[in-house]
C-alpha cells in the first residue's frame, strides 16, 4: 500500500514567468544624436547665410531653366543612344580574333576613359584648330560653322560614354554561358544572328542595371557643357544669376531640377531591372509600393515586447 502512494504523480507545479528583456543599444542612441546634431548645423548655417530662399520657387519655372532643363534632357538621351551603340560595336570589336579590330577598341577605350570629360568637350569646340575644313567630298564647309555647341557637347559626352558602355556590354555578353552560343552554331546560326537573337537578350539582365546608373550618370555630366556654351540647365541658372545676382540661389534651382529628373529616372530604372529579373529570379523584388504597405503593416502591428509563456 505505501508503495502505490510513494508513485503516485507529484502535483504538477507552473513554471515561473520569464521576462523578456530587451537589449539596449546605446550605441544607436549616441550615433543618432550626433547626426541629429551634425545635421541640425548644416541647417543653422545655411539659415544664416545671405540667401534669398523666397525667389527660388519663382524661378522653377522660368522660361530660361525650363528651357535648360529641356536641353539637359535632350543631350544626355542622344549621348546615351550615340555611346550605347557606338558602345555594342566596340564590345564586339574587343572579343573579336582580329587583332586589329580588338587592338583599336582597347586604344579607343584606353583613351576615352583615361582623359577627362571636359577636356574631350574642349577639345571637339575646338577642333577648327586642327581641322579648319570640313571636306567630306560631297560636303565642305567651315569647322567653326559645323561644330556648333551642341554637335561638340553630343560628341564630347557621346564617344566618351561609349567607352564605358562597351565594358558594360562586353562583360553582359561574357556573362552568358558559352553553350549557349555552341548550340546556336549546331543548330546553323551564324554568329551574327546568334549574337542578335540568342546572347545579347540574354546579356540585357547585366547590361540594364549599369546603363540605368550611366544614363543617371550622364544627366549629371551633361552640367559640362556649360563649358562649350551649350544651353543646358547650368549655363541657364548662370545666365540669370548675371543679371539677378542671385548666384546661390539659382544653382539652388539647378539642383532640385537634377534631383527631379535623376529621381523619375531612378524609378523607371527600378522596373525596368524589376522586368528583366523575371528570367533569373523565381521571385521577384517588392515594388516601393509594396514595401510602403509591408513597412505600414508593420508599424501598425508594433507592441511593447511582452512576458512570454
Amino acid at each position: 500500500m505505501t508503495d502505490t502512494v510513494d508513485k503516485a504523480p507529484a502535483a504538477s507545479v507552473p513554471p515561473e514567468q520569464i521576462k523578456a528583456i530587451p537589449v539596449r543599444h546605446y550605441g544607436r542612441w549616441v550615433a543618432g544624436v550626433l547626426v541629429i546634431a551634425v545635421l541640425g548645423l548644416i541647417v543653422l548655417a545655411f539659415s544664416n547665410a545671405n540667401i534669398n530662399y523666397g525667389i527660388i520657387p519663382d524661378y522653377l519655372l522660368d522660361g530660361t531653366i525650363l528651357s535648360g532643363v529641356w536641353h539637359t534632357l535632350y543631350i544626355s538621351v542622344l549621348a546615351m543612344v550615340l555611346g550605347l551603340a557606338l558602345g555594342v560595336i566596340l564590345a564586339v570589336m574587343r572579343m573579336s580574333s582580329n587583332p586589329v579590330t580588338s587592338t583599336v577598341s582597347w586604344l579607343y577605350i584606353w583613351f576615352f576613359r583615361g582623359t577627362p570629360v571636359l577636356v574631350q568637350l574642349l577639345l571637339w569646340y575646338n577642333i577648327a584648330l586642327v581641322f579648319p575644313v570640313l571636306n567630306l567630298g560631297f560636303y565642305k564647309d567651315e569647322m567653326n560653322q559645323v561644330m556648333t555647341p551642341f554637335l561638340a557637347a553630343l560628341l564630347g559626352l557621346g564617344l566618351n560614354e561609349a567607352a564605358y558602355m562597351s565594358e558594360i556590354v562586353r562583360a553582359g555578353i561574357q556573362s552568358v554561358d558559352q553553350g549557349q552560343t555552341e548550340a546556336s552554331h549546331a543548330l546553323g546560326m551564324t554568329q551574327g544572328k546568334t549574337l542578335r537573337r540568342v546572347i545579347l537578350p540574354q546579356a540585357m539582365r547585366v547590361i540594364v542595371p549599369p546603363t540605368g546608373n550611366e544614363f543617371i550618370n550622364m544627366l549629371k555630366t551633361s552640367s559640362l557643357a556649360y563649358a562649350v556654351q551649350f544651353n543646358e540647365t547650368i549655363k541657364a541658372a548662370t545666365d540669370i544669376s548675371s543679371t539677378s545676382l542671385a548666384v546661390v540661389e539659382m544653382y539652388f534651382v539647378a539642383s532640385i531640377w537634377y534631383l527631379a529628373l535623376t529621381s523619375v529616372f531612378s524609378v523607371f530604372q527600378y522596373y525596368l531591372e524589376r522586368r528583366y529579373a523575371r528570367g533569373s529570379s523565381r521571385t521577384l523584388p517588392p515594388t516601393p509600393l509594396q514595401r510602403l504597405r509591408k513597412n505600414l503593416r508593420l508599424f501598425g502591428s508594433f507592441r511593447r515586447p511582452e512576458v512570454a509563456r
